[in-house]
């Protein structure tokens, strides 16, 4: 707490001051500086990412997330989640990290000069990795990993399908996918298919000339695993490249209503009993754990992250509509590098 007739140290961030496009309700602001409280730690932010989550916020959509947020504007204006920087204070209670320390993960606010982070979603920064590429692992990195690991149950030698393969979770899934030794076919834009080669996909779908539910269905070959993140394919038609006892894991929805956009998630659950298919979701988890097994993959050579565009702070809402009008490839980094 600030003592008494102290004046408050102000610093940059952008705040969210309603639903709508990101260039009218995302806006570069100046506001106090925060403290760390129990379990918390004040980051001195280096850079941060921009990821779907950001512009369902922005947006309001699905209409649901209102309802948790606020009904006509969110009741906690911070905006960002993916975060890099150094360890600036420790607040009570905190223990394995230290002032200065580099650190990435996610934190509520983090398109900001400084924002406070809670101590267990944040971890050491792999080494090989500069801020702007630390800022755009967690959030993305962790949806793949879930999705394919916990998920999906990925094994060596299967078959794995992945929708919307250049995307922020997509580039991260191919590599992870053929990390854990799967044979991988990803699906994307033409202007996108060599970064999804380069990734490691052993196979690329134009999706603006072939209709992935039908390649080599007709001779036979599906797929062990289907990672869906495009989100509009029909899981009747997702299941049809499916091996009788394949998995499918849904976890786009961008396209699947304004309501609560899960309407195929559900749909997946609900039928999945019925069938020798195994059929499910992906409700991603921030936690260290997580964060630790990103860093270790990242140390391995295993992923690194493809950064496709980086803005400065105050451009954070033109960084949006690029991301929402799929105008880059990769992840999208937001560069701040406040200085002391």
């Amino acid at each position: 707490m600030a003592r008494a007739g102290a004046v408050a140290v102000a610093m940059r961030a952008v705040r969210q001051v309603g639903y709508g496009a990101a260039s009218d309700v995302l806006r570069p602001t100046e506001v106090p500086r925060p403290a760390a409280g129990p379990g918390q730690v004040l980051l001195r932010v280096r850079a941060a990412g921009i990821d779907r989550g950001t512009w369902h916020l922005a947006a309001g959509r699905p209409y649901a997330v209102r309802a948790a947020l606020g009904l006509r504007r969110p009741r906690n204006p911070a905006a960002g989640l993916d975060v890099a920087g150094t360890v600036a204070a420790l607040g009570p209670g905190v223990t394995g990290f230290a002032v200065g320390d580099a650190v990435f993960g996610t934190a509520r606010g983090a398109f900001a000069e400084y924002v406070v982070a809670r101590a267990d979603r944040i971890a050491p920064k792999p080494a090989r990795l500069g801020f702007e590429e630390a800022a755009v692992l967690a959030v993305s990195g962790l949806t793949a990993l879930q999705g394919l690991r916990d998920a999906g149950r990925v094994r060596s030698g299967q078959r794995v399908l992945i929708t919307g393969a250049s995307g922020g979770v997509g580039t991260y899934a191919v590599q992870l996918a053929k990390a854990f030794g799967a044979e991988v076919t990803g699906v994307c834009g033409p202007a996108k298919a060599d970064l999804v080669r380069s990734l490691g996909a052993d196979h690329v779908i134009d999706y603006t000339r072939e209709d992935f539910t039908r390649v080599g269905v007709a001779d036979g070959r599906r797929y062990d695993l289907v990672l869906d993140l495009a989100g509009s394919t029909p899981v009747a038609r997702l299941r049809s490249v499916l091996e009788p006892r394949g998995t499918l894991v849904v976890a786009g929805g961008e396209d699947d209503g304004d309501w609560l956009g899960l309407g195929r998630q559900f749909r997946a659950l609900v039928l999945s009993p019925f069938t020798r298919q195994r059929l499910t979701m992906l409700v991603s988890r921030q936690a260290r754990a997580g964060l630790d097994d990103l860093a270790a993959l990242v140390d391995a050579g295993s992923i690194s992250p493809a950064v496709g565009a980086v803005f400065p702070l105050e451009q954070v809402p033109e960084a949006l509509t690029v991301l929402t009008e799929g105008r880059t490839a990769g992840k999208i980094a937001v560069a701040v590098g406040t200085e002391e």
